[in-house]
């Protein structure tokens, strides 16, 4: 942003300065929850960068993030390399899942922000509710920080991870991904 600093007067982000905000990957963290038989599989994903871009207002604010595929964590190193293999993440081929923003809107409890996921070259339009958790002007390292949350479900099969996973009456592992954020990021420009 040409203004570099200019304080938001209104709306969620009062207070935030306009300009690019570059996430932290050591304060951020982009989790996932799927069915697996009676339960939930929970995991993470290590390796994340990209920015905030806030301006005046929201229909000027975008997001861009890209992930690492193989940098999946669910705990269990066998099941990890499953999830990196071709039958799901297919990392060799498909190293990075991207995300980048086509409109964010403000709402009473928070913010949308509407745009296009990419897994396996497969891009679907998703839509993260999210949240403002605050802004800190003097940050951990003396730089403006804000914080950020967000939660989507996408669907495994839209974007071709994984096989249909239903034996009879039992779910093996579900078709709905909950992905949450919790994102930390520091004024860059």
């Amino acid at each position: 942003m040409s203004d570099n600093g200019r304080l938001l007067t209104d709306g969620v982000l009062t207070g935030v300065r306009a300009g690019t905000w570059r996430i932290d990957p050591m304060h951020t963290a982009v989790t996932f929850s799927v069915r697996h038989l009676m339960s939930k599989v929970r995991g993470r994903f290590n390796d994340v960068d990209g920015q905030v871009r806030i301006g005046e207002s929201p229909r000027t604010w975008s997001v861009e993030a890209s992930i690492a595929m193989a940098s999946v964590d669910t705990g269990t190193p066998m099941r990890d390399e499953d999830l990196r293999s071709a039958n799901f993440f297919d990392v060799a081929r498909f190293p990075s899942m991207r995300f980048v923003s086509t409109e964010v809107t403000e709402h009473t409890s928070g913010f949308r922000v509407v745009g296009d996921l990419t897994i396996r070259d497969i891009t679907q339009q998703v839509r993260i509710e999210g949240e403002f958790l605050g802004v800190d002007e003097s940050g951990l390292q003396g730089e403006p920080r804000i914080g950020l949350s967000g939660r989507t479900t996408v669907r495994r099969s839209a974007f071709g991870v994984g096989e249909s996973s239903v034996q009879g009456n039992k779910v093996v592992i579900g078709d709905a991904v909950t992905i949450e954020l919790d994102v930390e990021a520091f004024l860059e420009s």
